[in-house]
C-alpha cells in the first residue's frame, strides 16, 4: 500500500512540473506549483508512515509497564508538512495576487506576451 503513495507523489511531482515548464497561462503556472507542494507533501508523509505504527501517544501505565518501546509513527514528517501545507496556501494565494496584478498591468496573463511587451 506505501508503495502507491510513493508512485502518486512520484507522478504529481512530474505532473506539476509538466505544467510549470510546458504553460504559457501564468494561473497554470501556479496550479502547478500548487501540484508540486501536493506531491512533496505526499512524499514525505508517506516517508513518515510505518505500516502497523500507533500514535505516538505515552500514558503512565504504558510508561510504567515499559511498553514505551512500541512500534510508532514519527510525528515529525506530520508536523513538517502541517507546516508546509501552511505556507504552501500562502505561496500560492501571493502568487495569484502576483498574476492579477500582472493581468492589471499588462492586460493579459500569457507570459510570452508579457516577456514582449517590456514597456
Amino acid at each position: 500500500m506505501i508503495i502507491v503513495n510513493y508512485v502518486v507523489a512520484v507522478l504529481l511531482l512530474v505532473l506539476g512540473l509538466y505544467a510549470v515548464c510546458t504553460q504559457k497561462n501564468l494561473i497554470k503556472v501556479v496550479l502547478g506549483l500548487g501540484i508540486i507542494d501536493y506531491g512533496i507533501n505526499l512524499l514525505i508523509v508517506s516517508v513518515g508512515f510505518n505500516d502497523g505504527g500507533t500514535a505516538p501517544i505515552y500514558t503512565m501505565s504504558d510508561l510504567l509497564n515499559g511498553v514505551a518501546s512500541s512500534f510508532f509513527v514519527d510525528p515529525v514528517p506530520q508536523a513538517l508538512t502541517l507546516t508546509s501545507i501552511v505556507i504552501g496556501a500562502c505561496v500560492d494565494a501571493m502568487a495569484l495576487a502576483l498574476v492579477i496584478m500582472i493581468y492589471r498591468k499588462y492586460k493579459t496573463i500569457n507570459s510570452d506576451e508579457v516577456r514582449r511587451i517590456r514597456g
